[in-house]
């Protein structure tokens, strides 16, 4: 009877451990997403004003194929499960004509961890 009773206590002050372990998981994820799409974003706005639609609008990185500023693959396990993709829009201010080229492109990177989105940068570029 003592066991089943100490048992249950056990679980009890186990239960918040698990939960926090989780959570902290989760925020260093996170982190990593958002550093991931920091380092994309800053790839791109270094990128040549009139390369950046052609260059990255579409750009995708599958899950484990997310790469470095140098081209390479990250083989760190913490990478595993990332992917990310990239969408760039000229955007037109409402006394610009269309016809000219823009002067502004709207960057977009998305990272998602295991097929679940999770971290979305927008970015207004200019020449």
């Amino acid at each position: 009877m003592a066991t089943v009773v100490l048992g249950f206590a056990a679980a009890g002050v186990l239960v918040p451990f698990v939960s926090g372990a989780s959570v902290r998981a989760e925020g260093a994820r996170m982190t990593l997403a958002t550093k991931l799409a920091g380092e994309l974003i800053e790839q791109i706005i270094s990128t040549p004003f009139d390369e950046i639609v052609s260059k990255y609008d579409g750009h995708v990185e599958a899950q484990g194929q997310v790469k470095d500023a140098a081209g390479v693959v990250f083989t760190d396990l913490a990478y595993a499960g990332f992917s990310r993709n990239a969408a760039c829009q000229a955007v037109y201010v409402p006394e610009e004509s269309q016809a000219a080229q823009a002067i502004f492109i709207r960057v977009t990177v998305g990272i998602s961890y295991r097929g679940r989105p999770i971290v979305t940068l927008d970015r207004l570029v200019s020449e």
